[in-house]
């Protein structure tokens, strides 16, 4: 890509590699905990924990393919690390499909969650004979196929456009799907929590105040979602619409800052 058409206006934001490496590690951790409880306490061996526990290693394998990737390049540059150009590239290919492949699991997991919450919440009755354990493993192993599947696909044809096409599509569809389920969970629980508010003689302080929480709630939901993955993706629609554009150029050279939005998510 061409990024050094962008004139004396560009801003370009340096990202130390300490950042990286904080983050990444902080992230790391945090995933392994998130795990860790899942596994060990027998309370949370359902469908819902275990879409929890997958999304959490997915973000743990976002956490490690960055943080190898940023480690090997600092051992390539110190000199540390002498072995030949095809053996690193080879382990770029494979660091790459780690990091697309986990970050196509983690918003697979996240429309998952959101989809089981919304049966939870409109299937109520229902909810454990539709989202039963085996259900939920035979869909897990399903997404992470699909992912490493699509993701080595994405690796290996990655200078076509219809690829980055197809990964920007399905940025908008999660984004979509997730915006439309909750939006009309919070719906529902309002008409809810209205209906309680009348027979407790009490209808507008409790519309406010759910009508806050709600609110809230929807908008640090998507609100993080949409800024930590929004940048990455608006990147590639890029490298389709106008690549050799000075103002896209410019965007092009705060790659890494998007890609610590990605962790700042996981």
């Amino acid at each position: 890509l061409a990024t050094n058409q962008t004139g004396p206006w560009c801003l370009q934001v340096s990202i130390p590699d300490g950042l990286f490496l904080s983050l990444g590690l902080v992230s790391l951790v945090e995933n392994v905990l998130v795990v860790i409880a899942i596994t060990k306490n027998r309370n949370l061996h359902s469908p819902m924990y275990s879409f929890i526990c997958c999304l959490a290693l997915s973000d743990l394998m976002v956490s490690i393919s960055l943080v190898l990737e940023t480690a090997i390049i600092l051992l390539l540059e110190a000199g540390a690390l002498v072995t030949r150009a095809a053996l690193v590239q080879q382990l770029d290919n494979v660091i790459d499909v780690l990091i697309c492949g986990s970050m196509v699991s983690s918003l697979c997991f996240l429309g998952v969650i959101a989809i089981d919450r919304y049966i939870s919440i409109f299937y109520a009755l229902r909810y454990h004979s539709i989202v039963t354990l085996p259900r939920a493993r035979r869909a897990i192993v399903g997404i992470w196929v699909a992912s490493i599947f699509f993701s080595t696909l994405f690796i290996t044809y990655y200078n076509h456009t219809a690829v980055l096409i197809c990964l920007v599509t399905f940025f908008l569809a999660m984004l979509a799907l997730m915006a439309i389920l909750y939006v009309h969970m919070l719906t529902r629980a309002y008409q809810h929590a209205q209906g309680i508010a009348q027979l407790q003689k009490r209808q507008g302080s409790t519309r406010q105040g759910f009508c806050l929480k709600g609110a809230a709630t929807l908008t640090i939901i998507l609100g993080i979602f949409f800024l930590c993955w929004g940048p990455f993706f608006l990147h590639l629609t890029l490298i389709v619409l106008c690549p050799q554009h000075p103002t896209c150029s410019c965007i092009f050279k705060n790659f890494n800052l998007y890609l610590v939005l990605i962790i700042f998510s996981s």
